[in-house]
């Protein structure tokens, strides 16, 4: 018997069936999963903003990461470059997935100088700036469901998750094991800090991973289960 011959066969057989083993283990739990809280309704859509090209610019219909940069973008370029590096490169070939920048109207010059410092010749087809009145973006603003107030300068370090329906996105309860454990009380994640990559990169993108599965599963029919809203939380205020 050629034992080199049947041991390169048996390693080949475990190499093919062990990822489909864990597909399979896998599977079950598609179906079961906890969708991402809405934490918020009726965010305002785009009608009274304008982009910095033709296009028709709208959070309807979309999965929407939504940032404000304010009226001194370049100070923010840290924010941006985490935004691009951690968010929009993962999920920019996502079906229906945006960023949308709100912001100052006067500030085409210096959005100019960010997207050049942010991505020279990459894709940025699904990144979009949008410009309007600070009474406007105010407004935008105060529709969400945030913890803080914009700067003076109208700008945040916070993103924000919005869905095909103009519902926010996020975490009615965002306590570690550990806090549930101790009993802690409950508090939501409802913006995600730009600045703090760990954030970013764990807990904002397992959110929109889980969004798109519910997209996935509503396309194919299979999405049945009860998405918790904010008025399920006691108490619930908006500062």
């Amino acid at each position: 018997m050629n034992y080199k011959k049947v041991s390169r066969y048996v390693i080949l057989g475990i190499l093919f069936f062990l990822p489909v083993t864990f597909l399979l283990f896998l599977y079950p739990a598609t179906h079961n999963y906890t969708p991402l809280d809405i934490v918020n309704e009726s965010v305002l859509d785009l009608d009274a903003f304008h982009a910095d090209s033709n296009e028709d610019i709208v959070l309807k219909d979309h999965i929407t990461v939504l940032s404000f940069l304010g009226e001194n973008p370049m100070n923010k370029t840290t924010t941006a470059l985490n935004l691009k590096e951690l968010v929009y490169d993962k999920f920019k070939g996502f079906k229906g997935f945006q960023i949308v920048v709100v912001m100052p109207e006067g500030t085409k010059g210096d959005v100019k100088l960010l997207k050049s410092e942010i991505s020279s010749y990459e894709d940025l087809r699904f990144w979009h700036f949008v410009f309007g009145k600070p009474s406007d973006i105010k407004r935008l603003y105060f529709s969400l469901n945030s913890k803080e107030d914009l700067a003076s300068d109208l700008s945040t370090d916070n993103v924000y998750i919005v869905d095909k329906d103009l519902n926010q996105r996020g975490r009615l309860d965002d306590r570690t094991d550990r806090e549930i454990e101790k009993e802690k009380k409950a508090y939501g994640l409802s913006g995600y800090d730009c600045i703090e990559v760990s954030e970013i990169k764990n807990k904002m993108s397992d959110d929109l991973r889980i969004l798109f599965t519910e997209y996935r599963q509503k396309r194919k029919g299979e999405f049945n289960s009860d998405t918790r809203r904010a008025d399920d939380l006691l108490g619930k205020d908006k500062n």
